[in-house]
């Protein structure tokens, strides 16, 4: 297949070691016509088919994501309800998934590593992002460490991808790295 058809008003995208395509949704797909973006997070294969959604696994219904990751097969994703922001970890193997309340608000970017978590809130335009550090204690993320890191160029939207504990950020021409 040469293309297909993964919804409307995707939030953010991400991709895993084994090719599947993680996607969430704003109110449009949420509420649109696409049957399988109803659910607000997706995994998708590479031949289009629909793989994975929370099915009932999340505390509550989402509205819509912030951020996305990958930590080898596992993919960690980040969205907002009426009952707050959470975290997700999601093992497509089994389709298991274990939420936590989100320590930062407003994530837009996120990459972990084991029990470390990086967290970044851009600051629209301006060359600089708010960067937070968190541990993962008693199942709760705590933040340990907050930075605000000036940055060679403009933030834009979906400017940060977070692979095996690695954070990327682009600001205007540039690409950044940051370990967890």
């Amino acid at each position: 297949m040469s293309h297909f058809c993964i919804g409307d008003d995707i939030d953010f995208i991400i991709t895993d070691r084994d090719g599947g395509i993680w996607t969430s949704y704003g109110d449009e797909g949420i509420y649109g016509d696409h049957p399988e973006t109803s659910a607000g997070l997706a995994r998708w294969d590479t031949d289009g088919t629909h793989t994975w959604s929370p099915q009932g696994r999340l505390p509550v219904w989402p509205l819509g994501g912030s951020a996305g990751a990958t930590e080898g097969a596992t993919a960690w994703l980040a969205w907002y309800s009426h009952e707050g922001a959470f975290v997700s970890r999601v093992d497509p193997a089994t389709g298991d998934v274990t939420s936590y309340r989100n320590p930062l608000r407003d994530t837009d970017g996120i990459a972990v590593r084991g029990t470390r978590m990086l967290l970044t809130h851009r600051f629209h335009n301006r060359p600089g992002v708010e960067l937070s550090r968190a541990e993962l204690f008693d199942d709760a993320w705590v933040i340990t460490a907050q930075e605000k890191l000036r940055l060679p160029g403009p933030v834009a939207m979906r400017c940060a991808q977070g692979r095996d504990g690695v954070l990327w950020l682009r600001a205007g021409d540039t690409w950044m790295r940051i370990e967890a």
